[in-house]
């Protein structure tokens, strides 16, 4: 038994190393244990709960962040390396949502990936010079949106960034930002 639950504590380990924003519940469903084996096996490894886990990764990302101000990014940032790739994710509400549909409107959706895209740029001042995006499917209330976004190509003013974002890790935006560093002055 002790042998199990050692090789169940070491997997939690890797799997909150690599994804830290899993809740407890999706722990226990991942490894067919109750919540409270899971925050056990937390405890005994020094693991903290998911908002402390949130902080810690968000802190030491936004502190890289030249662009914009940590209240300018729409979602939490994951995963910051300037110039490269960025993660951020988004929890979506009920203020969100249009009444009569009850989906999430395009604007919060767009509004993650963009501010994602322009969190990438090594510099003072960037802006959106053009974008190109596509809603792949309608997103609802509840729904946590992970986005990604990778520099595909960088010219002197102008970098391109690419985004996706997925829901349950099904693809619901994509996107081709075109990004332009602009002269303080």
């Amino acid at each position: 038994m002790r042998a199990k639950k050692r090789f169940r504590q070491a997997e939690l380990q890797e799997v909150l190393d690599s994804n830290p924003f899993l809740t407890d519940e999706d722990l226990a469903k991942r490894f067919s244990v109750s919540v409270q084996t899971i925050r056990l096996d937390r405890m005994e490894l020094g693991i903290p709960e998911l908002r402390e886990r949130v902080k810690m990764v968000a802190q030491d990302a936004y502190t890289k962040i030249q662009s914009l101000s940590q209240q300018e990014l729409v979602g939490n940032l994951w995963e910051l390396e300037l110039g490269k790739r960025g993660i951020s994710s988004l929890d979506t509400t009920m203020d969100m949502i249009f009444e009569k549909t009850k989906i999430v409107r395009g604007h919060h959706i767009f509004a993650q990936a963009n501010s994602l895209a322009v969190a990438l740029v090594d510099a003072p001042v960037a802006l959106t010079a053009n974008a190109e995006i596509k809603f792949i499917r309608p997103v609802y209330p509840g729904e946590r949106l992970i986005c990604t976004a990778e520099v595909l190509q960088r010219e002197e003013k102008r970098i391109h960034i690419k985004v996706t974002t997925i829901s349950a890790d099904i693809q619901v935006f994509s996107g081709q930002f075109t990004i332009a560093i602009v002269e303080e002055g």
